[in-house]
């Protein structure tokens, strides 16, 4: 390690100051030895230094100069390159000086950052499918951002690239098989912490299209009460205790300030997100009590995380920046918002995570957005189900289809349309070659109504690539539900073994 890249890491650790100008470089938190660029597009590098010095930055035959500005900022763009396993050498320099500061064994692939709350941030220690899949992982490496938090947007974060595969369940999963079916590295960027709503990776400008946000940042900044234990917490000793944990990561904005901030605008493939569990406690949101309920609940949970995409990709400056989102799975286990409808976990018309998932595929009306289907997975008591790997697989099925053009298929039956005939309802379906059921068995998860509202139960029979409902309580069935419960019991995929996406056919409100 040269000189420089010593100076450089006692800066970064608060032991010094860097003596002449060469030295004043500090690029971003990402870049390190070990990392993973973004094949085959712009490639952001940035960093400060002292006003008015010029800066270079040598990589791969490349050579890029900026002018740091009054504000001490700086960035150079890279031209795009193509994938790479073999590690080169990265130099940032200032001035005349040719050596500068040097990240060795730099390679280029697809990266993505992986985000949202513990089912993203659970390991992979206690899955033994996954634990399987360890010796035989290759070019995969990983970031995993350091958890804390910030009053202010960060423009540094803690961690270091590793050659080894990120801790998540989920992230490891979607890496190896998506490694598997492309020629290049991956670099997976994980920045997690469970029980965080989606408000706290808001930027606070979000107050401005999102009026409960802002009520939310209103109310915090007069909470000088929990600023200052937020405060005292930071500053006391590490690790924290659970209770200062939990405290820090149910907080609005200050994650995003901290743990995703930082990042941006490092060029990367998109965004896988798992969240949304936090955000289930209420249907219409912002409750009083407990504190941490104040968010946005599941009915508006669609149209704000729409925003919050729209604003990420503002971030990175990058309007095709992908969101791979993860579908909440089957949970019915602890008591949730009910209403005047009784709760039951194959109910169609309970108050459960059936209506998370609805506003999780709203994100679909964007371009660029995939959900993948996770409604035959979980536990009905366990709100951190061990099935993680075939989420993996089907986020990396996904970003081949979506993202890389790959002829693949990447998710189950969708709904396309539903027709009336006599008394029965006939369901039509995309990505529907093969269809059948996995056990063999007539589909299940099919409830009707007309228009008293009451679901029943729907006798389903297949018929080729559409499934065909009736039920003798009902003469003239007008809507269906499908899957469209906290637990349901589902068989219904395609030739791939993919499972059909929940839907209903009706406009019902909650």
């Amino acid at each position: 390690m040269n000189m420089n890249r010593v100076l450089l890491w006692l800066v970064c650790l608060g032991f010094g100051s860097l003596g002449n100008a060469s030295a004043e470089i500090r690029p971003a938190s990402l870049f390190q030895d070990h990392m993973v660029l973004q094949r085959d597009m712009p490639v952001p590098v940035w960093g400060t230094a002292d006003p008015g010095e010029t800066v270079t930055v040598r990589i791969a035959g490349q050579t890029k100069t900026a002018v740091v500005d009054s504000s001490s900022h700086w960035k150079v763009t890279l031209d795009p390159m193509p994938a790479s396993f073999e590690g080169a050498a990265m130099t940032i320099s200032a001035g005349s000086e040719t050596s500068g500061i040097q990240f060795d064994d730099v390679v280029v692939g697809d990266v993505w950052i992986c985000s949202g709350q513990s089912n993203m941030q659970m390991g992979y220690g206690g899955i033994q499918e996954l634990k399987d899949l360890e010796s035989s992982a290759k070019n995969i490496r990983s970031f995993h951002v350091k958890n804390t938090v910030s009053f202010e947007e960060a423009e540094t974060c803690g961690g270091t690239w590793k050659v080894e595969v990120p801790s998540s369940a989920v992230a490891f999963g979607f890496a190896y098989f998506l490694e598997e079916a492309i020629e290049a590295p991956v670099g997976i960027i994980l920045t997690a912490w469970g029980s965080s709503s989606l408000e706290a990776w808001m930027p606070r400008d979000m107050t401005e299209s999102v009026p409960h946000f802002k009520t939310m940042m209103d109310e915090f900044d007069a909470d000088e009460e929990t600023r200052q234990n937020i405060q005292r917490i930071l500053d006391g000793p590490r690790p924290w205790k659970g209770g200062e944990d939990i405290f820090l990561r149910r907080q609005t904005n200050i994650l995003y300030n901290a743990m995703m901030h930082p990042l941006a605008p490092y060029a990367c493939r998109g965004l896988v997100w798992y969240q949304g569990e936090r955000n289930t406690q209420s249907m219409a949101g912002m409750l009083k009590k407990p504190w941490f309920s104040r968010n946005s609940g599941m009915l508006i949970y669609g149209d704000v995380m729409k925003e919050w995409i729209k604003r990420y990709r503002q971030e990175w400056g990058n309007d095709d920046l992908h969101f791979l989102v993860v579908m909440l799975p089957g949970y019915f286990g602890k008591k949730l918002p009910t209403g005047p409808r009784a709760v039951d976990a194959e109910s169609p018309d309970a108050h459960s995570w059936a209506w998370m998932r609805e506003s999780q595929l709203q994100t679909l009306d964007l371009p660029h957005v995939s959900v993948a289907n996770t409604i035959d997975l979980g536990d009905v008591k366990n709100v951190h189900p061990k099935d993680k790997l075939p989420v993996g697989k089907r986020l990396a099925l996904l970003a081949q289809r979506d993202v890389l053009a790959m002829d693949v298929v990447a998710e189950g039956p969708v709904m396309q349309k539903v027709d009336r005939d006599g008394g029965e309802l006939v369901v039509h379906f995309t990505n529907a070659n093969g269809l059948k059921t996995t056990d063999g068995a007539d589909p299940m998860g099919f409830w009707l109504a007309d228009e008293s509202q009451k679901w029943v139960r729907a006798e389903a029979k297949l018929d080729g690539n559409t499934v065909k409902l009736r039920s003798s309580e009902l003469s003239s069935p007008l809507y269906v539900r499908y899957a469209f419960a906290g637990k349901p019991s589902v068989n219904l995929v395609n030739e791939a073994g993919l499972p059909a996406r929940p839907f209903r056919s009706d406009d019902f409100q909650p």
